[in-house]
């Protein structure tokens, strides 16, 4: 519904909650963890509450209906959960997997844990543009689909996966660039901080090459329907790919931090390969969304 602003201004304003609400926790009432907690849960209360009140507006193209919330819909409900079940067991597996990876790391000595610690704070920024892409790959892709274009829905898919290629090199080779000025905010050994600038080096190539063909090109064959394809192919890579290299070249090669750098990176690269052939053999034209 073009209404990115919207969600934006209240993530903005539950993130400042957050903050503040942090800062007074450990700070202020000097209740450590307790007081990082409950501001996370009091700001995602109140992103649900708003959004909630706003989708009852009437003068929204779709909006909530309180005589329309309780009906049941077995065929609608049957599509709808076709699409959730799938993402939510890829999902699920997902976090576990990172659990087990967590465990791994932890196996490691304090600098690999501190420097990985800081590299996926910086992995975060740099993913961003991979982060952003998905939702446009969602509703472009979804709604050419929805609408039964699949000529339209083919333009922009080479569209935004040339814009989500070029978008990524830029910002991925800008945020490397500034890597150096931000561990200057840490107060780490050198020996940290030269692992962490491998580690993101290491993950900003991939990044820049690889990710928007795994991460966002996989949204959009899920907004054309094709989501059982999606799961499978995302669940074999992450335990095949990332979890079983993470082993072998973290622990059987002794690579440490930089082997799961490496195998998440060769997780990324199965899916690119995968996805960009499912996308090229069109066979994601056959399915249908709602």
């Amino acid at each position: 519904m073009a209404k990115t602003k919207v969600t934006m201004y209240i993530s903005f304003v539950a993130n400042i909650i957050n903050v503040i609400g942090n800062i007074i926790g450990v700070y202020v009432l000097k209740a450590g963890v307790a007081g990082v907690a409950y501001p996370s849960l009091i700001s995602r209360v109140f992103s649900a509450i708003i959004i909630t009140i706003l989708c009852f507006n009437k003068k929204l193209e779709a909006y909530y209906d309180s005589k329309d919330i309780f009906k049941f819909d077995g065929k609608m409900l049957k599509r709808i959960l076709n699409i959730a079940i799938p993402n939510g067991v890829e999902n699920g597996i997902f976090q576990l997997v990172k659990v087990a990876l967590s465990s791994i790391v932890a196996m490691f000595g304090t600098y690999q844990i501190a420097a990985n610690g800081v590299a996926q704070s910086i992995w975060s920024l740099a993913a961003l543009i991979g982060s952003a892409m998905g939702p446009v790959f969602i509703t472009v892709i979804g709604q050419c689909m929805g609408a039964k274009d699949v000529d339209q829905a083919k333009f922009y898919f080479s569209k935004l996966i040339k814009w989500s290629l070029a978008f990524s090199i830029v910002w991925n080779v800008l945020v490397l660039a500034m890597t150096p000025f931000i561990l200057q905010f840490y107060n780490l050994a050198n020996e940290t901080k030269h692992l962490i600038i491998i580690l993101v080096i290491i993950h900003n190539i991939a990044n820049t090459v690889v990710f928007p063909l795994s991460g966002p090109l996989s949204q959009g064959l899920r907004a054309t329907g094709d989501v059982k394809f999606t799961m499978i192919v995302s669940i074999a890579s992450t335990v095949g790919g990332r979890l079983v290299l993470s082993i072998i070249l973290a622990l059987g090669l002794y690579l440490g931090v930089i082997g799961i750098a490496l195998a998440m990176c060769g997780d990324w690269t199965i899916r690119a390969i995968i996805f960009y052939y499912r996308y090229k053999s069109n066979a994601w034209t056959k399915f249908e969304v709602i």
